[in-house]
């Protein structure tokens, strides 16, 4: 019997779980979750938890969001899925609106289903329009478990799986809190730091750099969050090479950084963008948008990537309605307002808890890192994985990145919706845990 059966969560559920789900994660999150509602997960034993991860960052309505559930119903009893040829208006008229949410050249569509779908058409589309194969990814990154998404994944789930793509290449990854080319004065030498990278890509590349793809907020790598004007730079390595620039914006489109995109506060258009959580609201729906020169090359040099729910028109009516909340209710707008609350509760606490070695994001995409001691930055996973614990018995569900380049650091993406309120439960609910276990470990 599992150790989740023996606490008395429903051991035949948990058995059940032992015997027939396979495990593609190191632990499940010991609850039950039976209904949500918003920010509210409802749990089998009764207990409610504020959900501060909205699912898998994807929710950004909250769970069952009203229009949403209006949609779906509306949609699976009309027009739910297509022959993969077939195009719907949903389809057309969420391609026509995120080209016009868009700044030019980006005008050209195409609706998937996950981020790494996404990625895995934008990285085949980039080699194909430049005739070549080499890739430039993070070196924390993650875009994806699918063939060249994960080989462009570098934060994880690399060993055991034979042989890499031929022509995948790093970049260090622009970490001012753990900065590993410094200035006189101790801060990140970002520029020295990029362009060295790029010294060693182009050491190893044999002439073939077809794309580099990134996140403007790397959430798997810790909630990174790039100096201003890494992207401008980056831009001009790739141009200077050739390459098509692809930015990842699973996570950050559609206001989670408090800008429409993620890429905005930098002013750097991408070659090609793609979203994907966000977008579908908790459904699966994603998008590659692309501009018409991009698009027209890859259409001659016949571009293929047909799946089965590719252009699906039941999820595109939902992409349809979560543009609506976000721009008609005023979702979106409010979400800059939300962020500096958030941001100014954690750094609160970093101000009370010497374990809070730095906090940092944008919007409401924050990251907390957990620290021993803020002098020499080490490290303590199993404190923030303690914190984490302690949270979710107090009714808080957080995210906790453990990495070995880094210390545990909370990903915090609620949804856009949550309340004020909410949000302050939720810091005190953080404060209380780091007050409980923190003297445990320090």
């Amino acid at each position: 019997m599992s150790v989740l059966a023996e606490t008395g969560l429903d051991p035949a559920f948990w058995s059940d779980v032992d015997r027939h789900v396979v495990r593609y994660n190191p632990t499940f999150v010991p609850v039950i979750v039976e209904r949500a509602e918003g920010s509210t997960l409802y749990t089998a034993d009764g207990r409610e938890l504020i959900d501060f991860t909205s699912g898998q960052m994807s929710a950004i309505l909250g769970h069952s969001h009203p229009a949403i559930v209006a949609t779906v119903r509306e949609a699976v009893g009309t027009l739910d899925h297509l022959f993969s040829g077939m195009l719907s208006r949903p389809v057309v008229d969420l391609s026509r609106r995120l080209a016009e949410s868009l700044p030019d050249p980006l005008t050209k569509t195409m609706l998937l289903t996950t981020g790494a779908e996404s990625n895995e058409a934008a990285i085949r589309m980039a080699k194909l329009v430049t005739g070549r194969h080499e890739i430039v990814a993070f070196s924390r990154s993650w875009h994806g478990m699918t063939g060249g998404a994960q080989n462009a994944t570098y934060s994880a789930g690399r060993k055991g799986y034979g042989p890499a793509n031929v022509g995948n290449f790093v970049l260090p990854t622009p970490d001012t809190y753990r900065p590993d080319i410094e200035t006189a004065d101790g801060e990140l030498d970002w520029r020295r730091q990029l362009d060295l990278g790029f010294q060693l890509i182009d050491a190893q590349s044999t002439g073939a750099l077809a794309a580099c793809i990134v996140e403007p907020i790397l959430s798997s790598g810790g909630i990174l969050v790039p100096p201003p004007g890494y992207f401008a730079a980056l831009r001009e390595h790739c141009d200077a090479r050739g390459m098509l620039l692809i930015f990842d914006e699973a996570q950050t489109a559609l206001y989670r950084t408090g800008d429409r995109y993620g890429f905005e506060r930098d002013g750097v258009v991408p070659d090609i963008i793609t979203m994907s959580k966000t977008l579908g609201a908790g459904l699966p729906l994603a998008a590659v948008v692309t501009t018409d020169e991009i698009e027209a090359a890859a259409f001659e040099r016949k571009f293929l990537f047909y799946t089965t729910h590719i252009s699906d028109p039941l999820v595109a009516s939902v992409g349809n309605t979560v543009l609506d909340v976000l721009e008609h209710d005023g979702v979106g707008a409010a979400v800059a307002a939300k962020g500096e609350l958030l941001a100014a509760g954690l750094r609160e606490l970093q101000d009370r808890h010497a374990v809070v070695g730095d906090v940092r994001g944008r919007g409401l995409m924050q990251g907390l890192e957990i620290v021993l001691d803020r002098e020499t930055k080490e490290s303590s996973p199993a404190l923030g994985t303690a914190v984490m614990d302690r949270c979710l018995e107090l009714g808080l569900h957080l995210n906790i990145v453990n990495l070995p380049e880094l210390s545990g650091t909370f990903r915090i993406a609620p949804a856009l919706t949550i309340t004020d309120d909410e949000l302050r439960r939720a810091l005190e609910i953080l404060d209380q845990s780091l007050t409980e276990v923190a003297p445990k470990f320090v």
